[in-house]
């Protein structure tokens, strides 16, 4: 039996990868979001954290690609044209914080990006509304954009400021997984231009991420089946029980348990 697989991981880290990675997909799927935080939650808990960021590259392009056009490519554009903005500035940022990767240390990190998600997910749970008034949506566009940016450059997660706003403005179920698909496409592209300059993504953890995407594509088709047939009180309430539990895996990991 080989003891090293792709990127010097040994066979039973590879394989947990695969499981990791169908589950993410099947999550997305479902949620419509999640796939590079369960990702990056998994994989940093088997791997050095820059083989964790490369391996997630490729399976999210990929899989948002689908997502953000399952709707129509009319949708999609007209999505972009409404969310520019946000859009603007997760790029901008995403491609300035990823050449900070190795300046900060990771259990910092992982407390300040948990530590939000967990309570704006807990207070909606508890129907404690926390809403973003119709004058200042397009300072919180810029905002959630820029802070999403800042996050994924380092961590490859950039979702969670994203379906804050969204949430806060009650965005409804359609139109909230085709927006995070097109903003989730964007933010992937500018990660792999990102960790390609920093070097996270090579010749060696390129192939890794590679061998990511059929699982992911695999587990998205599952998540397509189930949030078809979710209602939308339904999918908000799991929308937010993940983003509870994720948030808390980040500040698991960031107190080293």
């Amino acid at each position: 039996m080989l003891d090293v697989v792709f990127a010097g991981l040994p066979l039973s880290a590879f394989l947990a990868a695969i499981a990791i990675s169908l589950f993410a997909g099947l999550v997305k799927g479902a949620l419509g979001f999640a796939m590079p935080m369960v990702m990056i939650s998994g994989f940093s808990s088997i791997m050095p954290v820059e083989l964790a960021l490369a391996g997630l590259a490729l399976p999210t392009l990929v899989t948002n690609i689908s997502q953000a056009f399952r709707q129509g490519s009319a949708a999609a554009f007209a999505s972009v044209k409404v969310y520019w903005r946000m859009l603007l500035a997760l790029v901008v940022l995403l491609l300035i914080s990823a050449q900070m990767l190795s300046f900060l240390p990771h259990a910092v990190l992982l407390a300040i990006l948990g530590g939000p998600i967990v309570a704006f997910a807990v207070l909606q749970l508890m129907n404690i509304p926390l809403r973003v008034r119709v004058d200042r949506r397009r300072r919180a566009e810029w905002i959630s954009g820029a802070v999403g940016g800042l996050y994924g450059g380092v961590s490859g997660v950039w979702g969670p400021p994203v379906m804050m706003y969204l949430i806060s403005v009650d965005t409804g179920k359609r139109d909230m997984v085709r927006v995070l698909g097109v903003v989730f496409l964007v933010g992937a592209i500018a990660l792999i231009a990102g960790h390609s300059a920093s070097g996270v993504l090579n010749a060696q953890s390129v192939w890794f991420s590679a061998a990511m995407v059929a699982p992911g594509m695999i587990g998205l088709w599952v998540g397509y089946f189930i949030q078809d047939r979710l209602n939308a009180d339904r999918f908000r309430r799991w929308t937010l029980i993940m983003l509870v539990v994720t948030g808390l895996n980040l500040l698991r990991q960031a107190a080293g348990l």
